[in-house]
C-alpha cells in the first residue's frame, strides 16, 4: 500500500464540502444504522434462543450489552489500526468481520457461543466500521458538517425501523439460524460502505515541484494521541458524555414495558417505539441544519448542552404518565430531543479537537462511554427490582443526562475562554510595515538636525536646504554681527506661499 493511500488526514487538502463526499455521507448513514440498530434487532430473536438453549432472558439480554461493549470500548484499536492503514481498509476487514460473525453464530451450539460469535466478532466489526466513517466523514466536510452529521446520524432511526420488522419477518420464516445467516449476509454490505471512503489525496503539482518539502512536511502521524487529554474542552466533552450515557439510552429499554404495566396491549406498547424513532428520524437532520447557522455554529457546545438538558426534563416530566396519550406526547419529545442530541455529540466533539486529532479523540471518548453503556440499563434494572416502579427509573435517568447538561455548560464557561480574534498574517504585515514607513517618516525631521550639527559649515547648508531654484528667499535679519544665533522660530516664506521653518541655528 503506497503512502498516497492511507489517509492521515493531514494532507493538507481542503474539505470538498461536496462531491464525492456525498458518496461517503451515504456510507456512513448506512453504518449508522447498522452499528445503532442491529443490537436491538438482534433482540428479536432472543425468545427462541431461550427455548433452543434453555436459559434466562438475562442471559440472552447479554448479546446485546456486549455488542455495544465492543462497540464502543474497542475505540482506540480502532484509532490506532485508521493512523496505521487508514480508513477504507479497516471498514472493509471490519465489513468481513461482522458478515462472519453473524454467519458464524448460526451453527452456535450454546449460547457461549453466541456471546463469542455476534457479541465479539460483529461488535468489533461494527466498531471498525462506524468510527472509520465518521472520520471520513469529518474530513471530507466542513462548512456543511453539521448537516452532514445530522444526515449521517438519521440512519440510526432508519435502520431501526427496516431491521426490527425484518427480523421478525425472518424470525417467522427461517428461524433464529437462517435469520442470523441473511443478516450475516447483510452486513456485507459495510465492505460497499467501506469502498466509498476514498482518501483525500494532496495535489500531485505541489508534490512534484517540491518533493523534498512535502516529505519533509510530513511528520509521522501518532497512532493514539493521548494530548487530546490537555485539551480543557476535551477533558469537559468527556465526562460529561460519560454522565449522559448513563440516562440516555434507559427509556427506550423500558418505555414499552413501563406501558404494558399501565395496561396496554402488546401492540399498541410496542408501536411507541415507532413513533419515537420516526420522530428522531426528522428531528436529526433538522438538527443539523440549524447547527450550521452562522450565529449558531459557534455556540453548538451550547446548543447541545441545551438538547441534553431538553432530553432530562422529558424525562422528569414523563415519568409521570399515567395513560397511553401521555405515553404518546412522551415519546414525541423524547423523539426530538434525542434526535438532536444525536446529531450534535459528534459534531461538537469534531469542532472541540479538530481533524488532524478527532480519529485518537473519538476512540477515547468511545472507550470512556463504554463502561457508562454498560452500567447504565443494568443499573436502572436493579432500581426496578429494588422499587418495583417504573417512576423512579426514569426519574434516574433524567436526572444524569440534566446533570450532564449543566456540566457541559457551566464548565465551559467557566473554563474555556475565547482568544481575541487576530487580524489575518497578511493584512497584519501589511498593518507592521505601514507603521514602521509612518515611524521613519515622523522621525526624519528630528534627526536630520543633529546630524548637520556635526557638520562643518552648517550656516551653508541650512542655505540650501532652503533656498530654492528661483533663489527667491527672504533672508532673516541677523540682530548683530556678534550675534551667531538666529530665531528658529521666524519663518522664511518664498513668493509661492510656501512656508519653510528653520531647523537649525548658526
Amino acid at each position: 500500500m503506497g503512502g498516497a493511500a492511507v489517509d492521515t488526514g493531514d494532507s493538507g487538502v481542503k474539505a470538498p464540502d461536496g462531491g464525492w463526499g456525498w458518496a461517503v455521507l451515504f456510507g456512513c448513514f448506512v453504518i449508522t444504522g447498522f452499528s445503532y440498530a442491529f443490537p436491538k434487532a438482534v433482540s428479536v430473536f432472543f425468545k427462541e434462543l431461550i427455548q433452543e438453549f434453555g436459559v434466562g432472558y438475562s442471559d440472552t439480554a447479554w448479546i446485546s450489552s456486549i455488542l455495544l461493549a465492543m462497540l464502543y470500548g474497542s475505540g482506540p484499536l480502532c484509532t490506532i489500526l485508521v493512523n496505521r492503514f487508514g480508513c477504507r481498509p479497516v471498514m472493509l476487514v471490519g465489513g468481513l468481520l461482522a458478515s462472519s460473525g453473524m454467519i458464524l453464530a448460526s451453527f452456535s451450539t450454546s449460547i457461549i457461543h453466541i456471546y463469542l460469535c455476534t457479541g465479539v466478532i460483529t461488535g468489533l466489526g461494527l466498531s471498525l466500521n462506524f468510527q472509520p466513517s465518521l472520520i471520513m466523514l469529518n474530513r471530507y466536510f466542513s462548512e456543511k458538517r453539521p448537516l452532514a452529521n445530522g444526515l449521517a446520524a438519521a440512519g440510526s432511526p432508519v435502520a431501526l425501523c427496516c431491521l426490527s420488522p425484518l427480523g421478525q419477518v425472518l424470525q417467522y420464516k427461517f428461524g433464529w439460524r437462517g435469520g442470523f445467516l441473511i443478516l450475516g449476509g447483510l452486513l456485507l454490505n459495510c465492505c460497499v460502505c467501506g469502498a466509498l471512503m476514498r482518501p483525500l489525496v494532496a495535489p500531485k503539482k505541489s508534490e512534484v515541484a517540491e518533493p523534498e518539502k512535502v516529505a519533509q512536511s510530513k511528520p509521522k502521524p501518532k497512532l493514539l494521541d493521548f494530548s487530546v487529554f490537555k485539551d480543557r474542552g476535551f477533558l469537559i466533552y468527556t465526562a460529561a458524555a460519560a454522565i449522559m450515557v448513563l440516562g440516555l439510552f434507559v427509556p427506550p429499554v423500558f418505555v414499552v414495558s413501563y406501558a404494558k404495566e399501565l395496561g396496554n396491549e402488546d401492540t399498541k406498547s410496542a408501536l411507541l417505539l415507532t413513533i419515537l424513532g420516526f420522530v428522531d428520524m426528522f428531528a436529526r437532520p433538522t438538527c443539523g441544519v440549524i447547527a450550521g447557522l452562522k450565529w449558531v455554529r459557534p455556540r453548538c457546545v451550547y446548543l447541545f448542552s441545551f438538547a441534553m438538558i431538553f432530553n432530562g426534563i422529558t424525562d422528569l416530566v414523563g415519568c409521570f404518565s399515567k395513560d397511553y396519550p401521555a405515553l404518546v406526547v412522551y415519546c414525541i419529545f423524547f423523539g426530538i430531543s434525542y434526535g438532536m442530541v444525536g446529531a450534535l455529540q459528534f459534531e461538537v466533539l469534531m469542532a472541540i479537537v479538530g481533524t488532524e486529532k478527532f480519529s485518537s479523540a473519538i476512540g477515547l471518548v468511545l472507550l470512556v462511554e463504554a463502561f457508562a453503556v454498560l452500567v447504565g440499563p443494568p443499573g436502572a434494572g436493579l432500581l426496578l427490582d429494588a422499587t418495583k416502579n417504573y417512576k423512579y427509573v426514569f426519574l434516574l435517568a433524567g436526572c444524569e443526562v440534566v446533570l450532564s447538561s449543566l456540566v457541559l455548560a457551566i464548565c465551559n464557561w467557566l473554563f474555556i475562554k475565547k482568544k481575541p480574534q487576530e487580524p489575518d498574517p497578511p493584512a497584519k504585515m501589511e498593518m507592521a510595515v505601514s507603521d514602521a514607513e509612518m515611524e521613519v517618516l515622523n522621525k526624519a525631521p528630528q534627526e536630520d538636525p543633529e546630524n548637520k550639527d556635526d557638520v562643518e559649515g552648517t550656516g551653508k547648508a541650512q542655505q540650501e536646504i532652503v533656498k530654492p531654484k528661483d533663489d527667491k528667499v527672504k533672508e532673516p535679519e541677523s540682530s548683530g554681527v556678534d550675534s551667531v544665533e538666529i530665531d528658529v522660530s521666524k519663518k522664511l516664506t518664498e513668493e509661492n506661499g510656501v512656508v519653510v521653518e528653520p531647523e537649525s541655528s548658526l
